[in-house]
């Protein structure tokens, strides 16, 4: 059985958590990028789109309007599996919009550093 949130690996992923947060309000796009896994094993599941791969979702990143991008995060849960393994998960709420936003992540230890490796974005009605 993993060690459940071990206090310094999920301090190390919620930094990572963190500054993918940061990235994506402020459309930095090369930190974005970094944080994905480069591989084609990597996917993102989006609110309109099926992204398969580092390439496609790196493509999508650079096309994306850069603008309505602030949000408000109301409940995140992270949890550690080991030293290696984490999910991520939030909801989130952005100005004007009427739904709830909601986001998984799996990230991975890299001998780059946390990646994620797979992601998934939906909304409810509120």
């Amino acid at each position: 059985m993993p060690e459940i949130n071990l206090p310094d690996v999920l301090a190390e992923v919620t930094d990572a958590f963190m500054e993918y947060e940061k990235a994506l309000v402020t459309n930095d796009v090369e930190v974005l990028d970094k944080l994905f896994w480069n591989s084609p094993h990597t996917l993102r599941y989006g609110a309109g789109e099926n992204l398969y791969g580092y390439e496609e979702i790196a493509a999508f990143r650079a096309a994306r309007p850069s603008s309505g991008l602030d949000r408000s995060l109301t409940r995140t849960v992270i949890t550690t599996y080991g030293r290696d393994f984490a999910t991520a998960n939030t909801e989130f709420v952005r100005p004007g919009i009427a739904k709830i936003g909601r986001q998984s992540q799996t990230w991975m230890r890299t001998p780059e550093g946390w990646r994620v490796v797979a992601a998934h974005v939906s909304f409810m009605a509120a």
